[in-house]
């Protein structure tokens, strides 16, 4: 029988590749970011109990900070793709980036929360939280394009930061639903959320860790050269990023996916909406949580088969399946909930099984279209290199960052104002309140409609995204082809130098 064949013997190109071992612990700086962004999603709590502003001015608070988000990362971006030590970069900026968000948090949350301090002491630890969590996100979702640039393991690693990202805020939610928020009769208290933090941390600086170990041997120079005739003489400025705006086709239309996938997924995460769905209209926030979590976990084989798939026939097609078969499942999801009394579910019933399958299914398509995203940002960043002859891993990090944090910073407020429509203008939802019809119509909206409106529009962008399967392959061949071509001119050009020496 004979062997495999390799990517790089199919292809015809040297790729890069890395060990399980190391993307696995690699992708781990995904799960530095989810064990943050599990906690920042009770800032509206903390920003009502622990420093005394509205929910709804919350909500805009909250906004707006996280639009200085988009002010700064095109200077750290520009930053950190001029840095390249001789001992690598990622790791410098994510170590830097945890320090800084830790910091904050603690700041935040423990030492200052529910001492009488107001919103202005509020905003400008919020505004030095997302300077270290750029700092330290934009390095990390580096790391997915240095560590391999093989068709078959990119997937892969998107596979592996899927996990991490649904898995991490999901045992964390559980762990502070089900642990911490009983033990403070189930209000969302300054002290319960101080408990939060004080978790937190602990597990990020393990995942910080981890990641640090899994990315050392891809950290490092030769893996950020430029392949421009400049080399690594070719400066990095503002001018790359709105070029990389004007010009990739492909980067405009996987933002637009992404993007609206996210406030999508942004604002049905907030802690108000979670609430409102399992605490209010199922009547048993940490049943619900259950159901979640059981349901979440053999979601796993769906990212793995897809990122089998995405090796095969490429990212796009999988994550236009996916959107597809997630508008009619959720579709069916909200008439299913719509025609129940829901508080039904939090019991052994018919109902929820129902609840269970549909939401299985709906979960596993969402890890499968968050891989093939995954896989999609690295060839991005390759079809950049082709394209303008500079690695700019950071830069298109940073720009999409920046798109995505005007957009998916509305996501808090979304929730917010909606929420306030419906009879909370100046408190927040309680797992102990009782149910109405609009209430459970908001909720339900929330959670399930917009996630269909988001997949409405990343269809629509997926028809004028074309870094297929074959065409990436081309990216490839051209990036190894100018970077021979540059390093065989640098060597002819020390052979003349070494030449008029003698």
């Amino acid at each position: 029988m004979r062997p495999k064949q390799t990517a790089s013997q199919t292809d015809g190109v040297e790729y890069r590749r890395a060990k399980t071992w190391q993307i696995a612990l690699t992708m781990m700086s995904n799960s530095l970011s989810m064990t943050f962004y599990t906690l920042i999603g009770y800032m509206s709590y903390l920003a009502n109990v622990g420093y005394g502003i509205a929910l709804a001015a919350a909500g805009v608070i909250l906004t707006v900070t996280r639009l200085f988000d988009g002010v700064i990362d095109p200077f750290l971006a520009l930053l950190m793709d001029r840095v390249n030590t001789k001992h690598g970069k990622l790791r410098l900026f994510m170590v830097a980036g945890w320090l800084l968000r830790t910091l904050s948090v603690l700041l935040l949350f423990v030492w200052l929360s529910d001492t009488g301090r107001g919103p202005v002491l509020f905003v400008i630890l919020y505004c030095l939280y997302i300077i270290g969590a750029s700092t330290c996100d934009i390095a990390g979702n580096m790391a997915a394009a240095v560590i391999t640039n093989d068709p078959q393991q990119r997937p892969m690693v998107g596979v592996w930061g899927t996990v991490y990202a649904y898995l991490v805020p999901t045992a964390l939610s559980a762990l502070i639903v089900m642990l911490v928020l009983p033990r403070f009769g189930n209000e969302y208290t300054a002290q319960m959320l101080s408990t939060t933090a004080l978790i937190v941390v602990p597990v990020s600086l393990a995942f910080l860790v981890l990641t640090c170990v899994g990315i050392s041997e891809a950290d490092k120079p030769e893996n950020f050269e430029n392949v421009s005739a400049a080399g690594d003489d070719a400066g990095v400025s503002l001018a790359d990023m709105w070029r990389l705006v004007k010009a990739n086709r492909p980067f405009q239309m996987y933002v637009l996916h992404c993007v609206s996938s996210k406030l999508s997924q942004q604002t049905m995460s907030q802690a108000i909406v979670t609430t409102v769905v399992f605490g209010i209209l199922i009547g048993n926030i940490q049943y619900g949580t259950m159901i979640s979590i059981v349901a979440m976990l053999p979601s796993i084989v769906f990212a793995i088969v897809a990122g089998k798939f995405c090796g095969k026939v490429g990212s796009k097609k999988i994550a236009v399946f996916s959107m597809i078969t997630g508008i009619a499942v959720t579709v069916v999801m909200v008439i299913f909930c719509a025609a129940i009394d829901m508080t039904s579910i939090a019991g052994f019933s018919v109902q929820m099984i129902v609840f269970f399958i549909l939401i299985l299914i709906i979960n596993g398509l969402k890890m499968c279209i968050t891989t093939a995203d995954n896989a999609m940002r690295s060839d991005v960043i390759d079809y950049e290199l082709s394209r303008s002859g500079k690695y700019l891993p950071a830069v298109v990090n940073a720009t999409y960052n920046v798109i995505d944090q005007v957009i998916s910073s509305l996501g808090s407020t979304i929730a917010a104002v909606c929420i306030s429509f419906v009879g909370y203008a100046s408190t927040t939802p309680q797992p102990t309140d009782p149910s109405t019809p609009a209430l459970k119509a908001m909720g339900l909206f929330l959670y399930f409609g917009l996630p269909v409106l988001g997949w409405l529009i990343g269809l629509f962008a997926m028809k004028h995204y074309d870094l297929g399967r074959a065409r990436m392959v081309e990216v490839q061949k051209d990036i190894a082809d100018k970077r021979a071509a540059l390093h065989h001119g640098e060597a002819a050009a020390d052979s003349d130098e070494t030449a008029k020496e003698a």
